[in-house]
């Protein structure tokens, strides 16, 4: 019998709007759901986009709790819209565009890892290149040694490597975690309330194995041997099933033969 192990949070961040914050953090989630590890997604976005994502899943997909961080209108309490289950094993915060202030500090001090999607571009690189030193370097943040992930998302086919942004990565010593195509896939995803690890293989083959390196960081920084054993024991117990965990079983066997 498998016993809870302490919550692992990501949080997806940049206060850049569209780096593709919410199609990492939905993703992330469906990943960790087909994994059968409990899992929460924590929307601070005012536009609530993951929560929107959450409300067109369908009632046989693999369960994702969510929690709206929004600031409450009318008599509410924030509190109880945040609620965490605390069986919750993997909790993904979807940051808001422009975060700052007793907002980000929250999400800061909840983080065990942060993911920085990022687009490949000079206008990006720049705003995203000053929220890293002025927050993330800080002493303060340094101390706490949280691990730092940055993803390029929506890179173009015609330019799959950008120098500037490897430049940009060396500068401040980070490297590049994964590299998301821009991709129409991640698109019907959404609209469906889907995760790439619930599309049809054959529709999302080279997108999953894009985004496999993401989700193996952020399991490797959950802090917990025993979480790590518990998906691999549900995802080969599922082998002779149907469906959509024997898929990233396969998945992951394709890149141990690589």
């Amino acid at each position: 019998m498998w016993t809870l192990k302490k919550m692992n949070t990501t949080l997806i961040v940049n206060p850049k709007g569209g780096s593709g914050k919410t199609t990492v953090a939905i993703n992330l989630a469906s990943y960790f759901a087909a994994t059968r590890a409990a899992t929460t997604i924590m929307d601070y976005d005012p536009q609530g986009s993951s929560l929107n994502w959450l409300a067109l899943r369908a009632p046989q997909a693999p369960p994702i709790r969510g929690a709206n961080a929004t600031r409450q209108k009318g008599t509410r309490l924030r509190s109880m819209a945040m609620y965490v289950p605390p069986e919750t094993e993997q909790l993904i915060i979807d940051a808001p565009a422009a975060c700052c202030g007793v907002a980000l500090q929250e999400m800061l001090e909840r983080a065990k890892c942060i993911v920085i999607p990022l687009v490949p571009s000079a206008i990006d690189i720049h705003a995203t290149g000053r929220f890293i030193k002025e927050v993330l370097l800080t002493a303060k943040m340094r101390s706490r040694n949280v691990p730092v992930a940055i993803v390029a998302n929506k890179v173009r086919r015609s330019m799959p490597a950008y120098r500037p942004l490897e430049h940009f990565l060396e500068s401040l010593e980070l490297e590049l975690t994964a590299r998301l195509i821009d991709s129409d896939v991640y698109v019907k995803a959404a609209e469906t309330g889907l995760g790439l690890f619930e599309m049809d293989l054959a529709l999302s083959v080279a997108e999953r194995k894009q985004f496999m390196p993401l989700a193996e960081w952020v399991e490797g920084n959950s802090g917990s041997a025993l979480g790590a054993r518990r998906a691999e024991h549900q995802l080969v117990r599922s082998l002779d099933e149907p469906g959509r965990v024997v898929e990233l079983t396969a998945l992951r066997q394709q890149r141990l033969v690589k």
